[in-house]
């Protein structure tokens, strides 16, 4: 490792499904930004794990296509761009009437200049307030 890695910031750290390892690998690894950790690990009490595995799943799956049960838009304007070049826009996804969760996704992620491209997706903001 080299010795500026092991102090490199990392903003994004990895989750792991709220109802346990899921039967099929997911195709995107889910982070979220360091600041929401605490909040994305209070989802399963607060909406419940049914729902906190449902966005689980679809982000792990199929982060760009409208899901299935619940909720989803593309914010607009300066909310909506992406973070950078491969990013998707930020997809607003309601996971429940109290919570929100706004995402985006990049389907060949480097971690470090040279790495090896892997699809994320970034959960960058969690509300539990309601609308």
């Amino acid at each position: 490792m080299r010795a500026d890695a092991r102090h490199a910031y990392h903003p994004l750290w990895v989750t792991a499904r709220p109802a346990g390892k899921p039967d099929v690998m997911p195709v995107y690894r889910v982070l979220v930004e360091r600041r929401f950790y605490a909040l994305w690990c209070e989802l399963p009490t607060r909406v419940g794990v049914e729902a906190a595995t449902q966005f689980w799943d679809h982000v792990a799956m199929t982060p760009g296509s409208v899901p299935v049960i619940n909720g989803s838009c593309i914010l607009r304007g300066a909310a909506g761009r992406p973070q950078g070049d491969g990013w998707s826009r930020t997809i607003h996804y309601e996971v429940s009437s109290m919570a929100r969760i706004n995402y985006q996704y990049n389907n060949a992620f480097r971690a470090a200049p040279g790495g090896d491209p892997h699809p994320v997706v970034a959960i960058l903001t969690i509300n539990y307030a309601s609308h």
